[in-house]
C-alpha cells in the first residue's frame, strides 16, 4: 500500500516555508497531496485558482506531489483520497500546541490517520502566510518569502 500524506492549508499565499516542508517530506511518502482547504469563515486574499496555479507551478517537477482543493473536515478528505497521514509544519511552540489539539481530535474521529510533524528549517520559522499577507497589504516587498516566480499582484 502506498504511503500518501495530505499537506493541508490555505496557502494564501504559498511561502518558502511550505515548499521546504514538502521537499523535506518527499523521502517519507510515496505521494503528497497538497490540499487547499476552503474555509467559509475566512476571507482569502488570493483566489483558489491562483493558489492552485502557484502550487502546481512550484511542484511541477515533483511526480509525487499533486494539488487539490477540498471543503469540510480534513480527515474526511484524507479518507476520500486514501491518505493515511496528515503532514504539518511546526514553526513555534504555539504551533505545536495548536496542531497537537487538532491532531488529537482528528485521531479521535479517524484513528487510522496519523499526523506527522516536521519542524521548520532554521531561518524559516518566522515565515508565515499571515505575515506575508500583512507585508503585501502594507506595500512591503514580500517576494523573498515566496517561491521564485510567484506573482503576488492582487489583480
Amino acid at each position: 500500500m502506498k504511503k500518501t500524506a495530505l499537506f493541508p492549508g490555505s496557502f494564501d499565499p504559498v511561502t518558502i516555508g511550505h515548499v521546504d516542508i514538502v521537499n523535506r517530506s518527499l523521502s517519507l511518502f510515496d505521494n503528497i497531496v497538497i490540499g487547499i482547504g476552503v474555509n467559509s469563515s475566512k476571507k482569502s486574499m488570493y483566489s483558489i485558482e491562483k493558489r492552485k496555479g502557484w502550487l502546481g507551478k512550484v511542484f511541477e517537477d515533483k511526480e509525487k506531489v499533486s494539488v487539490q482543493q477540498y471543503e469540510g473536515l480534513t480527515v474526511d478528505f484524507c479518507n476520500e483520497i486514501g491518505a493515511m497521514f496528515i503532514l504539518r509544519g511546526l514553526r513555534t511552540s504555539a504551533d505545536f500546541e495548536f496542531e497537537r489539539a487538532i491532531a488529537q481530535m482528528n485521531r479521535s474521529m479517524h484513528g487510522d490517520i496519523e499526523t506527522v510533524f516536521i519542524l521548520s528549517s532554521p531561518g524559516l520559522s518566522a515565515v508565515s502566510s499571515t505575515i506575508v499577507r500583512e507585508i503585501i497589504k502594507n506595500g512591503g516587498e514580500a517576494s523573498k518569502f515566496v517561491p521564485a516566480g510567484i506573482d503576488l499582484s492582487l489583480g
